[in-house]
Order: C-alpha cells, then sequence, then structure tokens
C-alpha cells in the first residue's frame, strides 16, 4: 500500500516522540512490503517563530493532500502570554477545522502492570475499556468571543447537524464493540445541551441494538472515577470532552500512555497523543513515546484500513509496558529513544513470528 503522511511535531516534546512514531511506521512499511512517503511541516509554535503564523497556508495544504497527519504537540511557555493576538493552539483550532475532522476518539484502557500508578484503587481498575468521541469543531472553543475591560463571552453554538454527525460515529462504534453507549450533556441548565439530548434520543431509534443513556456532566466526572468499568462508548461534546478525558487519562497513570485520532467523513485523520508539549521536560530525551506510537496504530487502523499492521503496533506496546523498559512517567529510567527501540524490536519479532507460524492469508501484514 502507498500513503502519504504529514508530519508534525510541533513544540517541546512533540518532535521527540513523533520521531518515534514515524520510525515504527517505518519498520511496519519496510516489514509489510507498505511505500509511506513522509513530509514534515509547521504548526503551533515553532511555526509562530518561522512565519508569524500558527498554522501556514502549505502547512494546511500539505495536509489536505495527505493520506493521513501525524501530530506531536502544540504550545509552550514561550508563547503563553494571555494577551497575545496570536497563539500556537489557533493553529490546532483551525487545522481540525480546515480538515474536518469532527470527531475525536480517545480509547481507554489499564495494562495489568501499570495499576500502581493509578489513583485509583486495583478493585476500580479491573475491566475498565472506554471509547471516548468528542465532538471536535463545535461549541465554546469555535464560538463567537467578545472581550471587553470589564467583561468576556464566550458563544456556546451547536447545530443539529453538527451533533447528529459525531452522535451517528459513536452509535456505529458502540454497536461494534458491547453496544452501549453514554451520552454527556448539561441538559439541566444549557440549551445547546437540551438540544445535543434530543438529538441523540431521536437518533437513538436507528439503532435498536444500542442501548443509549445520558449522563449529566458532573455526575459523569464523580462515576468515571467510581465505577470507569461501566463505560463503553462515551460521546459529548466539544469542552466536556475536552475534560472528561484528561480526567480519564489519569487512570490510565500517566497521559503519556494514551493516544487518540480525530476522524471526518474522509479517510485522511489527525493523529496525536494526547498529553501536551510537556516544556519541562522537552529536549532531554526523556518522554513517554508510547501515546505517539499508539497513535501512529490507530493511522494505520482508521486512515490507511492496516487492522492487522495497527494490532501488531499495539501487541508491541503492550509487551514492552509489560516488560521494560520504561520512562520516568512509569517508575522507570529508560530515555525516549531506548523505549522507542524496545517497541521496534518486540514489533519485529511478533510479525516474524505471525508470518513464520500462520497460515499466509492470515499473517499479519495485509
Amino acid at each position: 500500500m502507498k500513503a502519504r503522511i504529514v508530519c508534525l511535531p510541533g513544540d517541546g516534546v512533540g518532535p521527540e516522540v513523533t520521531a518515534a512514531a514515524v520510525a515504527v511506521l517505518k519498520a511496519v512499511a519496510a516489514h509489510c512490503g507498505h511505500a509511506f512517503e513522509f513530509s514534515e511541516h509547521a504548526l503551533g509554535g515553532c511555526a509562530i517563530d518561522a512565519c508569524g503564523e500558527p498554522l501556514p497556508a502549505s502547512t494546511l495544504a500539505a495536509c489536505k493532500a495527505a493520506d493521513a497527519v501525524l501530530l506531536g504537540a502544540v504550545g509552550g511557555p514561550k508563547w503563553s502570554d494571555p494577551a497575545a493576538t496570536v497563539r500556537p493552539e489557533q493553529g490546532l483550532l483551525a487545522l481540525r477545522a480546515g480538515l474536518g475532522v469532527y470527531a475525536n476518539l480517545r480509547p481507554l484502557s489499564v495494562h495489568p502492570e501499570l495499576t500502581a500508578l493509578s489513583p485509583l484503587k486495583d478493585d476500580k481498575l479491573d475491566g475498565i475499556d472506554i471509547l471516548f468521541v468528542r465532538e471536535l469543531t463545535g461549541g465554546a472553543y469555535f464560538g463567537a468571543k467578545t472581550r471587553s475591560k470589564d467583561a468576556a463571552t464566550d458563544e456556546c453554538k451547536y447545530t443539529v447537524a453538527e451533533i447528529e454527525r459525531v452522535a451517528r460515529r459513536a452509535f456505529e462504534l458502540a454497536g461494534a464493540r458491547r453496544g452501549h453507549l453514554t451520552s454527556v450533556d448539561k441538559a439541566n441548565v444549557l440549551e445547546t445541551s437540551r438540544l445535543w439530548r434530543s438529538t441523540l434520543d431521536r437518533l437513538a431509534a436507528d439503532y435498536p441494538a444500542v442501548k443509549c443513556e445520558h449522563q449529566l456532566v458532573d455526575s459523569m466526572a464523580m462515576l468515571l472515577l467510581t465505577r470507569p468499568a461501566s463505560y463503553d462508548v462515551v460521546v459529548t461534546e466539544n469542552l466536556f470532552g475536552d475534560i472528561l478525558t484528561d480526567e480519564a487519562a489519569a487512570i490510565a497513570g500517566s497521559l503519556g500512555l494514551l493516544p487518540s485520532a480525530s476522524l471526518g467523513d474522509g479517510a485522511c485523520g489527525l493523529y496525536e497523543p494526547i498529553h501536551g508539549s510537556a516544556p519541562d521536560i522537552a529536549g532531554q530525551g526523556i518522554a513517554n513515546p508510547s501515546g505517539a506510537i499508539l497513535s501512529a496504530a490507530l493511522l494505520l487502523r482508521h486512515s490507511l484500513r492496516l487492522e492487522r499492521e495497527a494490532a501488531a503496533v499495539e501487541v508491541a506496546v503492550a509487551r514492552v509496558l509489560r516488560d521494560g523498559p520504561r520512562t520516568r512517567d512509569l517508575g522507570g529510567a529508560a530515555s525516549t529513544s531506548q523505549v522507542c527501540d524496545a517497541v521496534l524490536a518486540a514489533l519485529a519479532a511478533h510479525l516474524s513470528a505471525a508470518q513464520t507460524y500462520a497460515d499466509p492469508m492470515n499473517a499479519c501484514c495485509g
């Protein structure tokens, strides 16, 4: 298979973890006979420094022409002045809108070997397997904004069409999993949430195999900590999703572990670890690359339709999390490159074993 992959390393530890993800994708291509073409472009703070804007037109054009986009992280203290009119995060929001990626998928599970790192007790961790679906291009982040000396406003606006498309994606994903969808809103207070809830109720009739329930966002924040294993697919609007998925990430033990995929109606998606630019450790070579590598697995699965290759990458990461080496956030002392090398070795062993012992028609590489 041939594919064009745009890399946006971004700021802070972004270049370090993106390099690890690219190394894994190149290994998959070499082992399985694919041809992945990589190009690198600027986004975020580094783009502001280079050309004065966080999303250069050339970057957006390259992303629109690609089969998939791999992102590191954006932002940092250098560009964090609240009074600044140009900020790195503006580039990320504009990129999401420009690509039309309205559904952000964030899977959450807890590796058995890492339960000691979770703030929850062991009896709460068994069986956690949640897929968050966050609406990504609407709501308060994209609404009209005003600011005066004494007041400020952020408009939160949703249309039925915006809610329908992300809700249908969530229903379909739930139908392919355990058939349970939880929709999170604040319908007891917010009019946008009332529209959200009524739209979900109407669409539920089209998915009779999926049980759909509603939760208010404040109670959901509590329930994620008290009975997280009760949830399958969780769908919510942009702001609520941003907050809840960061809360959920703490359950896994480290922000460095979790990937994400941002999808629209086309094949091209935007893939990035959920962690930020971590400026406090940038340049030290100690960032955990697991989230970025697992984001590359999601890229293989959702944009390139290479399910077996995606699963092989996930197996390799799981083996390294089990056996080590581990980075500092997981209680170890390994460098980013050492973890990457271990994943590459585990991946090669897994793919070789699959091709050696499996039926050639069912080997790991499609």
